[in-house]
């Protein structure tokens, strides 16, 4: 198994979206107000040239098969950044490729002068939260700053 992990191209746009939108699919979590239905979604290469943001995909055997990122949510504090898009398709869930994923972005955060790492998520990710808690998320009571995806349920904090 070929794995790299690398900034995500214009041309990785419909891959990316097509593989985050099956994992919500995997899983039957809400669509409306969720990355499922954001129009930055099919846009994320355009959406992570914002300052202070950095968007990862995964390549597994030369195809897309996960992504995450950080990203200046409007709303958080100044030292604050959020964890975005942590998605993994169904064949390299479970093999260390999130957990990767997750400790590059928190070097990328703190390389970029950031102190918290906020993100939202759903209860039917579970993996994922067990992952985040895995990695010093701790769970907060409400969300911070203005992500739009307001059918998120579960709100994480890290502090770096």
């Amino acid at each position: 198994m070929n794995i790299v992990i690398r900034r995500i191209e214009k041309c990785d746009n419909p891959f990316v979206a097509a593989m985050i939108r099956k994992v919500f699919d995997d899983y039957d979590v809400p669509r409306e107000k969720t990355v499922y239905t954001d129009s930055t979604t099919d846009l994320l290469y355009e959406t992570f040239q914002t300052n202070g943001s950095v968007f990862w995909v995964v390549e597994v055997n030369d195809k897309i098969a996960g992504s995450c990122g950080i990203y200046p949510t409007e709303g958080l504090k100044e030292d604050y950044v959020e964890l975005v898009k942590l998605y993994l398709a169904k064949e390299i869930r479970g093999l260390g490729i999130g957990k990767m994923l997750i400790l590059k972005s928190i070097e990328t955060a703190k390389d970029l002068g950031y102190k918290h790492l906020y993100l939202e998520s759903f209860p039917k990710f579970i993996e994922a939260i067990g992952l985040y808690k895995k990695q010093g998320f701790k769970e907060l009571d409400t969300p911070l700053g203005k992500s739009g995806h307001d059918a998120c349920s579960t709100w994480m904090l890290k502090k770096l």
